[in-house]
């Protein structure tokens, strides 16, 4: 990894704003996403807020072209789901809104997953599951630990539980860009990869499916791809970006709910 990438203490004070101020926009939805509403209205919705109320910007607008400040994925849907006036939330949907935000020249990045209404319980488990595997690999990091060791935790506790771990995304770097080394497996063995140091900050965001690893794409007419299960059963996916400090780590983006962690 360049070492060019470790932040300094002042850097990671900015990064820490960022990560409070996106945690402030989770905070703001969680009163917002409800059944009725279309993915489009949540888009609008944290774009003003990011904007008018926070005097940021929503980074992932014009980042590689795309166009709007969250992707927002529903059910068989792993990841880059894009907002749409015609997407309506519906009774029993489970939905991934992953949202980015610069202030400052710095940049946060976390995602959750909201429950709309009525949802069965085997979608409940996976969503829980798929917390809990995020947090067994946040807990991994510490100085001198590995991103084989932060791999190894998420894909065995999601394992342990009969669901398989999304290959073909990953976590990753994160400062001024949205996206840096390292690359952030969520699968492993114990001691091998990156080596980590304190200064280091990344993104844990593990994607769990309830049956099979494979991934499928569609296209959309803008060009950009969405990716969902292959055998069209639900996925799920939390995300947080994570420093290492000098004695573990800190959880830039910690959403107040989330303080017992």
């Amino acid at each position: 990894m360049n070492s060019n990438l470790l932040k300094s203490s002042a850097e990671l004070h900015t990064m820490r704003h960022a990560g409070q101020l996106l945690a402030s926009v989770f905070a703001m939805l969680d009163s917002y996403v409800r059944e009725g509403i279309s993915t489009m209205d949540i888009n609008q919705a944290v774009d003003r807020f990011i904007r008018r109320e926070l005097k940021a910007r929503p980074a992932s607008v014009g980042q590689y072209d795309y166009p709007y400040a969250l992707n927002a994925s529903i059910n068989d849907e792993v990841c880059h789901g894009m907002p749409s006036s015609e997407r309506k939330l519906c009774n029993g949907d489970i939905l991934n809104l992953d949202i980015t935000l610069e202030k400052n020249g710095f940049i946060a990045d976390s995602s959750k997953m909201y429950m709309i209404g009525s949802v069965s319980e085997e979608a409940r488990r996976l969503v829980q599951t798929t917390y809990d595997a995020m947090w067994a690999g946040i807990r991994q990091v510490r100085p001198g630990a590995t991103l084989g060791d932060v791999g190894h935790a998420i894909q065995r506790h999601a394992e342990v539980a009969g669901y398989s771990v999304v290959r073909e995304y990953c976590g990753h770097g994160i400062g001024r860009e949205m996206h840096e080394e390292p690359e952030v497996l969520h699968y492993g063995r114990p001691g091998t990869g990156l080596k980590l140091k304190p200064g280091m900050v990344f993104t844990i965001e593990p994607m769990i499916n309830q049956g099979t690893a494979r991934l499928r794409h569609k296209r959309m007419k803008n060009g950009w791809d969405i990716a969902l299960t292959h055998d069209q059963q639900l996925s799920a996916q939390w995300e947080h970006t994570i420093a290492v400090t000098p004695d573990g780590y800190e959880v830039l983006t910690l959403r107040p709910e989330e303080l017992a962690e």
